[in-house]
């Protein structure tokens, strides 16, 4: 499902991924699971548009939260985003991700997305999936093939 983000919409995802890292900054925090610390800016930001492009495509309210860590959804309070800047890559959960909540698969560069399809995250975590890409610690790399349609998507 392809989405692009209209200037508003972009322009307020920017704004939120831009406060995101300046209160990670401010409070010293490291980046999480092994990421670089100079790609920090792109990752809150990419994250953040691919967060209002996934709300756009189930047509909800986009709260943009800042600090909220695992508490909640990205979308919602079971929905999680994870953006990719490569439109072959897989989804990753990780190990502290919550086997209830729903994680969906945003590939792309803003503004504009393909929202790929979804799992939950207790669906995700199957052996098979484990990868160490870039350096980084495991996590479950699950393949696009794997992930379920978006108007499957429980409402």
């Amino acid at each position: 499902m392809k989405v692009e983000l209209t200037t508003p919409e972009f322009l307020n995802a920017i704004n939120i991924g831009v406060i995101r890292q300046c209160s990670s900054l401010k409070k010293g925090l490291k980046d999480s699971h092994g990421a670089k610390s100079d790609n920090g800016w792109d990752m809150h930001i990419e994250g953040a548009c691919g967060e209002a492009a996934v709300a756009k495509a189930l047509n909800v309210f986009w709260s943009g939260t800042v600090d909220t860590f695992k508490r909640g959804g990205d979308v919602g309070n079971k929905i999680q985003v994870r953006t990719r800047s490569k439109s072959y890559y897989e989804l990753i959960v990780r190990k502290d991700d919550r086997d209830d909540d729903i994680f969906v698969l945003v590939t792309g560069k803003a503004p504009s997305f393909d929202v790929v399809g979804w799992i939950s995250g207790k669906d995700a975590k199957k052996e098979q999936w484990i990868q160490t890409h870039g350096n980084r610690e495991a996590a479950w790399f699950v393949p696009q093939k794997e992930l379920l349609d978006m108007n499957s998507l429980p409402k």
